[in-house]
């Protein structure tokens, strides 16, 4: 059967996306991949060049269909757009600790020191799609005066770039979480979005505690559902 390039992509998106989840990204390779697609190997690579380069498709379109399930939310019209940024917070939130633990040996790729470059390349990849949406909202704040900013889409790239800070941390709360320190892992994270919310406040001019990042008990489900205690 002839069918779109489309079609093909999102095929090898959709078995890359089950092995990944099933057998880690490093434990599979793109000979797995092309034989639980049913394609050649020059078919997989007419559509990708490499399997770092599959993975930030796959991230993109994880980050897509994840904004798809927070567009409710995001269009809520009793919402304004303190209630908006604090929904896509939280809707956020909610997916990480849903999707952790078919992503933890994924996660555990991406935050080693050694591969920043594929973590700067898919995180990219993501903010190319998140930017805009943050943008609208802040853009929307700006005009019924909940935010004091100057430019909508400029700030909506920092807020993304501050993300960046918690690549490291990532890291750590991981290796930790590994290692069995599940509480010592989630008290660093759990600081560290606390304080990337207070971050976030004082660039958007609100009074501390307005933006939630840090709700409570998100840390822990998170590196607990990373970690083998959930396996």
């Amino acid at each position: 059967m002839i069918k779109s390039p489309d079609i093909r992509s999102a095929e090898l998106l959709d078995c890359a996306q089950r092995l990944f989840f099933a057998n880690g990204y490093d434990n599979t390779t793109v000979n797995n991949i092309i034989r639980e697609a049913g394609l050649s190997k020059g078919a997989f690579y007419h559509y990708f060049s490499s399997k770092e380069s599959l993975l930030e498709a796959l991230a993109a379109r994880l980050a897509r269909d994840s904004l798809t399930q927070l567009r409710p939310a995001l269009d809520d019209p009793e919402l304004g757009a303190v209630g908006r940024l604090n929904a896509l917070m939280a809707g956020s939130r909610r997916l990480n600790v849903e999707l952790a633990p078919q992503m933890r040996s994924t996660f555990d790729v991406l935050f080693r020191p050694e591969n920043i470059v594929l973590f700067h390349k898919i995180d990219q990849g993501v903010r190319e799609i998140a930017s805009p949406i943050i943008a609208a909202i802040l853009e929307s704040g700006r005009n019924e005066g909940s935010f004091d900013i100057p430019d909508p889409d400029a700030f909506a790239d920092m807020l993304l770039q501050l993300r960046l800070t918690f690549r490291e941390v990532m890291h750590q709360a991981l290796t930790q979480a590994a290692q069995g320190n599940v509480d010592d892992a989630a008290a660093l994270l759990d600081h560290r979005l606390r304080l990337y919310g207070l971050a976030i406040d004082r660039l958007l001019k609100l009074p501390d505690g307005t933006i939630d990042v840090a709700e409570e008990g998100f840390a822990r489900a998170f590196v607990a559902a990373t970690s083998e205690e959930s396996a």
